[in-house]
């Protein structure tokens, strides 16, 4: 092997080994699509009235001529009853179902949140429970005032419920209004945790944005300079690796003959 191509060997070898040290130390990097979604999460106790304003928004929001999706969180298993349907989920890890009429695929493992979006392909997505992420805007449904305490978290735009009184948010009933609102305020950041944007967490840059005191566009990771796609569907890059693959080819390419600094496509089949 002569000595330029024992370089090559060693930049792609440090690069792979780099960018697997990061995706490990990241999990929820892993399957996440760093594109823009607007997602609005619906987030409340039991008998707290979720599924009926989801579903009174998603009707709405189609009304308005919008494509949208919903995800909810449920516990426990997801019931098939005994269709033979049922059989193939019990011995397979992933089971798709095909109708005249539908479609379906189920998973016999939990999914992240962030996983299963990029399957929904809608201009806005209803996320119904999922209290506990922190990458997206939400109303909450409140049966008393004291349930604030526990369900308000710097991301609520708006909530429902009779006889809460005043609260920092706007208390709405009007569907028309609560749609006005999520298409003012739905967003989605990639929960990449990379720190670009100044804030360790993007709960914190969720928070601001939520505010007004920041942007979406404020995301380094939703602008990237460096894309990977891969089957056509690009690879989520937190700042430091794109900058390190950027520079790595960049590097590679730039003692080969005809080389100019230019845009970069490389296609791999």
């Amino acid at each position: 092997m002569n000595t330029e191509h024992a370089f090559y060997r060693y930049k792609i070898h440090f690069i792979a080994k780099t960018v697997n040290c990061e995706l490990k130390n990241r999990e929820r990097l892993q399957n996440t699509e760093v594109i823009e979604l607007k997602v609005i999460g619906i987030v409340g106790y039991k008998k707290s009235g979720k599924t009926t304003l989801a579903v009174k928004l998603l009707d709405e929001l189609n009304r308005r001529g919008y494509r949208v999706a919903s995800i909810k969180h449920t516990r426990g298993h997801i019931d098939l009853a005994t269709t033979d349907s049922a059989k193939h989920k019990k011995y397979a890890q992933c089971a798709a179902i095909i109708s005249s009429d539908e479609s379906a695929i189920f998973f016999n493992e939990a999914m992240s949140l962030d996983y299963m979006l990029k399957y929904l392909d809608a201009d806005y997505i209803v996320a119904e429970g999922f209290k506990e992420e922190k990458s997206f805007p939400r109303i909450v449904c409140l049966r008393d005032r004291k349930e604030k305490e526990t369900l308000f978290n710097g991301l609520e735009i708006a909530a429902l419920g009779d006889g809460v009184g005043e609260l920092s948010i706007p208390v709405l009933k009007n569907i028309d209004k609560i749609a006005d609102l999520v298409e003012e305020k739905s967003f989605k950041l990639p929960a990449l945790n990379c720190g670009a944007c100044g804030f360790d967490y993007c709960y914190d840059m969720a928070k601001e944005i939520v505010k007004g005191k920041r942007r979406l566009e404020d995301c380094v990771s939703m602008q990237p300079k460096t894309v990977i796609k891969i089957g056509g569907e690009p690879l989520p890059l937190s700042p430091f690796i794109s900058k390190l693959i950027k520079r790595t080819i960049e590097g590679l390419l730039s003692s080969l003959k005809g080389y100019k600094a230019d845009r970069i496509e490389i296609m791999i089949d």
